[in-house]
């Protein structure tokens, strides 16, 4: 993630894009979406725990197949939309859009476990960022919020760029759901860092391409991961909570 970001952060002969202050202020990043960071990334695999048991995933290969499907027919994209129209809500103070943004949010989960997993996260993200990264310009907004949606409101409200945003957070969720195959058992710490590695490209190609929808153009084909979700409370054994 700390390539991406800092690549991003680049300009094209190697300086430090400037920004609203005496540089480009991507630093929060790397608090906001490293595993220490009290959200219990760790404890959700957003399905990938079922699709080991079924044998959806087994390797390496399938392993990229699979998070890449997520990323760009369900999940990825869809969280790259919300995050961008959350940022863009608190970037002009439009609190009722923004409420309407993350009412639509955890509206889209398929079922209790998936809503757990982006609720629970974003109201853990948003509570801590609240409490150590203040700004007069982040809402608290109330109840459950969506995890992309808490993402998108703190970015806009420090001014990190939402491209720079968007990346990053879609890089760490690649690398959180690596890490999750990894302790399944059905890759190894080398084979994950090249999925991790072969998944970048797909990451910048879905949070660009996601940038300016909007949630009209929100949509979902990643059916049998979404039953998958339902099957997995049923599990004989578990390591994680979805």
């Amino acid at each position: 993630m700390a390539d991406i970001i800092m690549g991003m952060a680049m300009g094209e002969n190697g300086g430090i894009l400037q920004g609203t202050g005496e540089g480009l202020a991507v630093l929060p990043l790397f608090a906001w979406l490293s595993p220490s960071y009290p959200v219990g990334c760790y404890a959700y695999s957003h399905t990938l725990e079922w699709a080991v048991e079924t044998g959806d995933v087994t390797n390496e290969g399938t392993l990229v197949a699979w998070l890449s499907d997520a990323m760009t027919l369900g999940l990825g994209r869809n969280d790259a939309v919300l995050l961008a129209n959350a940022y863009r809500a608190v970037e002009a103070n439009a609190i009722a859009i923004l409420a309407d943004v993350n009412e639509l949010a955890l509206a889209l989960s398929p079922s209790g476990e998936l809503y757990l997993e982006t609720s629970q996260q974003g109201r853990s993200f948003l509570d801590a960022t609240l409490a150590a990264w203040p700004s007069p310009r982040l809402p608290n907004l109330e109840g459950d919020v969506a995890f992309p949606v808490a993402i998108g409101m703190a970015a806009a409200a420090h001014g990190i760029p939402l491209a720079v945003t968007a990346e990053a957070y879609l890089f760490g969720l690649i690398q959180t759901l690596v890490s999750a195959a990894i302790r399944l058992a059905p890759i190894g710490q080398t084979a994950g860092i090249r999925a991790t590695a072969a998944l970048s490209a797909t990451v910048r190609d879905v949070a660009r391409n996601s940038l300016h929808l909007t949630v009209d153009d929100i949509g979902s084909a990643t059916f049998r991961a979404d039953l998958g979700s339902f099957h997995h409370e049923n599990q004989y054994t578990r390591l994680f909570r979805s």
